[in-house]
């Protein structure tokens, strides 16, 4: 691949220092049997590949016909895995250009069977292990990885992966999953994307006794040991690649909020759970009070669940307000409800309450369950984010329709199996007025000649136009500024024919010109607020567009 600021990145020849089965098996540079004629013969290529020389059209149509032969959802993880080793360009071309297929394949719902799955399916190593065994080994370990531009590094420890808990080292599904949307969706070169998993051992018994298992055999480490770990992980890889974006991803509540607070002020670095999933929930709630005609500060908001994702929702929504109508940071924060599996969370609870949880404790008498919390507060948006599948009843949404005409119902937990409730239980129980959009995708529905679209709060439509953004201009921190600005863009491309059947996102076809959008008001902002490395271009658009990876074979040149 190239510098994106060298004449390269506009097609010129890319010379390449290797030759032959070398070539063949960088899946970086391997173009299968699309090497020409003129590159076989100068780079020792003749006889290692099929004679015909083929172009990437039907590359990418043969790639499909063997995707569509696979049985199931775990198969066509696996095959397409298989090519993300082989081939990364006709990868990321196969991605790009069916994206709505092959999205929830590779990241959400499936990839949550993949990473219960990862030891038993793995077949290459891709990315980086940082095991506590390890760690005085750590800053010679950085040194082992050949790529010396990494611009952004997805990082897990497998805690929380998903809604599906502690997956120790399977969790490395996760980092591979998000670099690939990194790439797909906002164009970041693939040599410059690094999915490392911190191994910290696994509590799930299950996998310690997997004889296929391929991580620590010792339950998790915690407290200070887990602290030493982690501290001596950011000081390696900050010193490898100072300059790149570090993004946590899938770590559980007592560790996800700490790590942010901890780091955010020392190296560049944001926590998608907490961060990317409060701006894209957000961005979909402004895209329904479009159609409500109502400004945020009127809602009245309850979470089901009160972890990461719940207080990142929460903040996000917070920020909202006050920059909407003015309102105190106190005032905002009491127009949000939170449960948690004792009930609501509330002022007398305190001193039991994690830390994450005492800003929106609400000072209200106990309520022990959601249907108690809906005849109390009459809210208007109900987020779900509790990992219990089905915890949006009947009886939950028939009362919150009793008491909102448009009830704006967000069921969030991933993957599909732990949706609080569907599309098609949301519209049957409001008659279709529900304003619907969830964590993993659910299909159209029809009801009386009139079609509903969920929309799928992904968190693809932001982290990578956010972290494109980051990198492009060389921020000096990730802002929770940049979020806001980047929710309100997203909401601001949802057009009114969207609006009409219900649609609370912008098509998915479209995420690079929406990852564009996001990442020129991300630029825009940290150069506003002094925190940009660069000087700014002239024309901030074309700079980016400029950067972004197109997978296309380009011509090559011996050295």
């Amino acid at each position: 691949m190239t510098d994106s600021t060298s004449p390269l990145a506009a097609g010129a020849p890319l010379p390449v220092y290797k030759r032959g089965l070398d070539l063949v098996r960088d899946p970086l540079l391997n173009k299968g049997t699309g090497f020409t004629v003129n590159e076989r013969a100068t780079l020792g290529l003749r006889g290692l590949v099929p004679p015909q020389v083929v172009d990437i059209e039907d590359q990418e149509r043969r790639i499909l016909q063997n995707f569509q032969r696979q049985h199931d959802d775990l198969d066509r993880y696996t095959y397409l895995e298989t090519l993300h080793d082989r081939n990364e360009t006709l990868y990321y071309r196969v991605l790009l250009s069916h994206l709505n297929e092959m999205t929830p394949i590779i990241y959400t719902p499936v990839v949550g069977l993949a990473c219960s799955q990862f030891s038993h399916i793995y077949q290459r190593s891709r990315g980086m292990y940082f095991s506590a065994d390890d760690v005085a080994h750590f800053a010679e370990m950085a040194q082992n990885w050949p790529e010396d531009e990494v611009e952004i590094i997805v990082v897990s420890d497998g805690s929380r992966i998903l809604g599906l808990g502690d997956l120790g080292a399977n969790g490395m599904g996760i980092p591979i999953g998000k670099l690939s949307l990194y790439v797909v969706g906002a164009g970041l070169e693939p040599r410059r994307t690094l999915p490392i998993l911190l191994d910290m051992g696994t509590n799930n018994q299950a996998l310690r006794d997997d004889p296929l298992y391929l991580g620590r055999r010792l339950p998790r480490l915690t407290g200070p040991a887990y602290e030493t770990v982690v501290e001596a992980f950011i000081r390696a890889v900050h010193a490898r690649w100072p300059h790149a974006l570090i993004q946590f991803e899938d770590f559980s509540n007592d560790q996800a909020f700490q790590l942010l607070e901890r780091y955010r002020r020392q190296v560049l670095c944001f926590n998608d759970d907490i961060q990317g999933t409060g701006a894209v929930t957000l961005a979909g709630i402004l895209s329904a009070l479009r159609i409500t005609k109502q400004t945020l500060s009127e809602q009245r908001i309850v979470f089901l669940g009160a972890g990461a994702a719940a207080r990142g929702i929460a903040d996000t929504f917070v920020a909202g307000m006050m920059a909407e109508s003015g309102m105190t940071l106190d005032a905002a924060r009491r127009q949000i409800w939170t449960l948690d599996s004792q009930g609501l969370v509330t002022l007398d609870r305190l001193d039991s309450l994690s830390e994450h949880k005492r800003p929106f404790a609400q000072d209200s008498a106990p309520l022990p369950d959601l249907l108690a919390v809906i005849h109390a507060v009459r809210p208007t948006i109900l987020i779900g984010v509790s990992g219990q599948a089905g915890s949006f009843s009947e009886a939950v949404v028939r009362a919150m329709h009793s008491y909102c005409e448009r009830p704006i119902l967000f069921p969030l937990s991933n993957p599909t199996s732990k949706a609080e409730c569907t599309a098609e239980q949301a519209y049957e129980w409001t008659n279709g007025a529900a304003l619907f959009a969830s964590g993993s995708p659910f299909p159209p529905v029809t009801r009386g000649g009139h079609l509903l679209v969920p929309g799928q709060c992904n968190n693809m439509y932001i982290f990578p136009g956010v972290g494109q953004g980051v990198v492009s201009c060389q921020a000096s921190k990730v802002t929770d500024a940049m979020f806001y600005v980047a929710a309100r863009t997203l909401a601001g491309l949802v057009g009114e024919d969207s609006l009409a059947v219900g649609r609370l996102y912008p098509d998915l076809t479209l995420i690079r010109e929406i990852s564009v959008q996001i990442a020129v008001a991300v630029c825009e902002l940290a150069f506003a607020e002094g925190l940009a490395g660069i000087e700014r271009p002239a024309d901030l658009e074309a700079f980016i567009r400029a950067r972004m990876f197109i997978p296309e074979y380009l011509p090559y040149v011996a050295v």
